[in-house]
């Protein structure tokens, strides 16, 4: 009877524990820049988002002239999508060693509708950043954030560029207990010419 009991507790302990843990405040929980990617800790694939841009086109001629576009993500999952965080980005994909991003040599800014004007995002020397929004995205639920850029003719054109820029999406997940980050973006591709 007591070796009954004594089990009784232990289960009952070993029930409660998962949902003290859960119930940690949630200043304790990573920001998504914190946690490595799903991708990393096994999820296959992503399906949350359904992105899209409008008005990027195939080409772009170097100089002062700005290139507007819009960027859409929409929430395509069941769940609320907690953590959530938008950022966008300006650049190239390298594939070979000597070659040059575009990022540097280029300008981005969203509008910012609470203060009806264009804000510039540089990070490092590079044309991205963080754009303020939504901290949670419901199902079904969509973000549209206009951007515009434009590239200087400072650009070396001794190579070619596979160019692009978007909106990515980014939310705290979990995948077999584990904590991780999802991402989704919304982007389109350019190539950049003389005038």
């Amino acid at each position: 009877m007591k070796l009954r009991r004594a089990l009784s507790a232990t289960a009952a302990t070993a029930a409660l524990l998962p949902v003290a843990m859960a119930a940690a405040p949630a200043s304790q929980a990573a920001s998504a820049a914190d946690l490595p990617t799903c991708s990393d800790v096994g999820q296959p694939h992503n399906n949350t988002f359904v992105g899209r841009s409008f008005g990027i086109p195939k080409s772009i001629t170097l100089g002062t002239h700005w290139t507007p576009y819009t960027a859409t993500l929409t929430n395509a999952s069941a769940k609320e999508l907690k953590s959530f965080e938008l950022s966008a980005k300006l650049g190239s994909y390298v594939y070979n060693e000597g070659e040059r991003d575009l990022s540097p040599y280029g300008d981005l800014q969203y509008w910012d509708t609470s203060q009806r004007a264009w804000k510039t995002l540089r990070q490092g020397g590079n044309a991205r950043g963080t754009i303020p929004g939504p901290k949670t995205l419901k199902p079904r639920e969509s973000v549209h954030v206009q951007l515009r850029f434009r590239v200087s003719k400072e650009l070396p054109m001794d190579q070619t560029y596979d160019a692009f820029t978007g909106l990515t999406g980014a939310f705290v997940d979990s995948y077999h207990g584990t904590d991780c980050t999802s991402r989704g973006d919304a982007v389109g591709s350019f190539s950049p010419r003389k005038g």
